[in-house]
């Protein structure tokens, strides 16, 4: 039943968009059926996931089709399960947002086509999940690929998202070759097409690394690893802020489950993977909260922080994978486990950010946080929901970041104190990472919510900013509630969790672990709510007796200047200013200073900026080499079929001299 379930969920998901294109550019009730349809699809979804995850091993099915390979088979687990809770919770409550954010009646240029792309993307994500066929994957695979290209360029009209849009498109059709080649090499390998395990003798130690190195390279571009990031700022950035959502939410995700499938499907792995996965981890968490400080667009901030979030997930797939090649059970069971939860939880709190961001769009206009300033006096919901994804995706208790970076640690620390063991370096150089990565991401977000939230308006706004409505603050509350609550009771989680471990590492027929045993999870769900509910009991009777005293009107203290304003505050770029400086070799910023000369000088004006190191600094460069040095080639391109004929022909003759030599 379950995989009738996924199945019904990826057909509603995938048709979910055609009411809306079929009526009228401004129609509100396609808009609504569409919205209903899809939040079906999710429900079908999530009552699929949650079966599969209660239920002991896979459910398969085939079917015949027409297609090279022969079959569709379908093979739901809990690996699968577990991506697919995460697909289907944050497109419902996407959805339910994007009725207010995004109208049709509002968008009528566009709006047809981002709900037509949305049930598109879904649909193939869900199918993506439950793909037991090479061909079938693929399939789903560009099909998501190209609906999210849609989805990107939503706004086509503008520039910078049409730039962003091919970034996107080129890093994902890279993408999409390492994976034909990947699993072209599979086939040879395996013998067909089928993804079931490859044993030792199928596939030596060198097959079995090209593989890999394929797969991190074909699913690392769509995660959004470092070095592969290069099109994930500028897309979420640009993108509505409800795609955006789904794009780190859920999209980039879809990379992490490649990678984790692949591990499954290749065999017992050697040290040296672990330890690339764990590198790659921790270049990718300092690297994007790094760049996140210095960032002056919202948006492309909360991007960043999607980088240093994936490095976070990495750094505990590199544990499981090699507790795997040590035999550790300890580790392998928590590093997938805290990989997989940091999976949901940084698909719940990154969505909620990237709503309350979009909120904040919604009411000013601009993702310029050095505009901004003094919102949370007239949007007070949204910024007590931001504030509440700040605190989650620092890693601070009592929310669900926390627990996944918990059980990270916690497995780090044992490789660390693991007797006669040489890779404790691996543990030194991950806990260290996790460290910084936290007290890093605190310093951005005080940054972030103080520049956009606090002080006074920096800018006066043609219309004076509102709250969002119930369509957009409900989701955001929602999300905000499954942030308490996994941070709270940790405990619930651990069953599904303990299940994703086991089918993850079932083909090494290691001991299963229950992670009970492995870390403080219960006594976190004892000892927490009981502190909230402390804490709130003391802020009560707190207000009560300080009630009158707060209504007393108090004068602020204005720092010796008669007529404080708004430009003497704080901004977000003089904020992250020491920190940006501490780290100039990495982020290596171009600023343009004031000039100031005399006893009165002229208005002048301070900028700055981060450029991407590996695409403006590299790929950009390299790519316009290459343009320049092959624009002599335009002579043989003039437009005259016969000569296209003949280089057809002049080819031909060169591919049979070469084989029958």
């Amino acid at each position: 039943m379950a995989l009738e379930l996924i199945l019904i969920a990826a057909l509603l998901s995938a048709v979910s968009g055609i009411p809306s294109a079929l009526a009228g550019a401004a129609s509100r009730r396609g808009q609504q059926v569409s919205a209903i349809l899809g939040i079906a699809a999710s429900v079908a979804g999530i009552a699929a996931a949650v079966q599969v995850l209660g239920s002991s091993g896979a459910v398969e099915r085939t079917y015949l089709w027409n297609l090279p390979g022969g079959i569709v088979r379908l093979r739901a687990d809990a690996l699968s399960a577990g991506f697919l809770l995460s697909i289907h919770v944050i497109s419902a409550l996407a959805t339910v947002y994007g009725l207010e954010y995004w109208p049709q009646a509002a968008h009528p240029a566009n709006g047809r086509k981002l709900r037509l792309s949305w049930g598109l993307m879904t649909g193939a994500m869900t199918l993506l999940v439950v793909a037991s066929n090479a061909i079938l994957f693929l399939v789903a695979w560009e099909v998501m690929a190209l609906a999210g290209f849609f989805l990107v360029t939503t706004e086509s009209h503008k520039e910078d998202v049409r730039e962003a849009g091919w970034v996107y498109f080129v890093a994902t059709h890279a993408s999409s070759l390492a994976l034909f080649a990947f699993f072209a090499l599979y086939r040879v390998a395996s013998g067909s097409f089928d993804l079931r395990p490859l044993d030792e003798m199928a596939a030596g130690p060198a097959t079995a690394n090209v593989l890999f190195l394929l797969a991190l390279v074909g699913f690392g571009i769509k995660a959004g690893i470092f070095p592969f990031h290069v099109w994930l700022p500028s897309a979420h950035a640009n993108s509505p802020s409800h795609v955006s959502a789904m794009l780190s939410g859920v999209l980039i995700k879809l990379g992490v489950y490649g990678v984790m499938r692949a591990c499954w499907l290749l065999p017992v792995p050697p040290l040296w993977w672990g330890v690339l996965l764990t590198v790659l981890g921790a270049c990718s968490g300092v690297y994007g909260v790094v760049f996140a400080i210095g960032q002056h667009d919202l948006k492309r901030l909360l991007a960043y922080h999607s980088i240093e979030n994936i490095g976070i997930i990495f750094l505990g797939l590199g544990l499981a994978v090699f507790g795997q090649a040590c035999h550790e059970p300890a580790w392998v069971a928590l590093g997938i486990a805290g990989a997989m939860l940091h999976v949901w939880n940084h698909g719940l709190f990154k969505s909620l950010l990237f709503l309350g961001a979009g909120s904040v769009l919604h009411a000013t206009g601009t993702r310029e946080i050095d505009h901004l300033g003094g919102l949370a006096k007239r949007m007070p919901w949204t910024s007590g929901l931001f504030m509440v994804g700040a605190a989650a995706i620092c890693g601070l208790p009592p929310l669900n970041g926390f627990i996944s970076e918990l059980l990270i640690y916690v497995g780090y620390f044992r490789v660390v104190i693991a007797p006669n063991f040489t890779g404790w370096s691996l543990g030194a150089l991950a806990i260290p990472a996790l460290g910084l990565i936290g007290g890093l991401a605190v310093a951005c977000f005080v940054k972030v919510h103080g520049a956009v939230f606090l002080g006074e308006a920096r800018k006066e706004f043609e219309h004076p900013p509102h709250e969002a409505g119930l369509r957009m603050l409900g989701p955001m509350g929602a999300l905000a509630a499954l942030c308490f609550a996994i941070g709270l009771l940790p405990v619930l989680a651990a069953p599904g969790l303990e299940a994703i471990g086991a089918a993850w590492a079932s083909r090494t027929a290691g001991e299963t672990l229950l992670l009970g045993t492995l870390a403080p999870l219960e006594l976190l769900s004892m000892v927490g709510p009981s502190l909230l509910l402390v804490a709130l009991v003391l802020f009560a009777l707190l207000a009560y007796k300080g009630r009158a005293a707060w209504r007393a009107p108090v004068p602020t203290w204005g720092c010796g200047y008669a007529a404080p304003s708004a430009r003497m505050q704080y901004t977000a770029s003089s904020f992250g200013q020491m920190l940006v400086g501490l780290y100039r070799w990495l982020l290596i910023p171009r600023a343009k200073p004031p000039h100031v000369t005399g006893l009165f000088p002229a208005s002048s004006a301070f900028h700055s900026e981060q450029p991407d190191v590996v695409l403006d600094r590299a790929v950009h460069p390299t790519m316009k080499a290459a343009a320049h040095s092959v624009m002599p080639l335009r002579m043989f391109q003039h437009g005259r079929v016969q000569f296209y004929a003949l280089y057809i022909l002049l080819t031909l003759l060169a591919l049979l001299a070469v084989v029958s030599t």
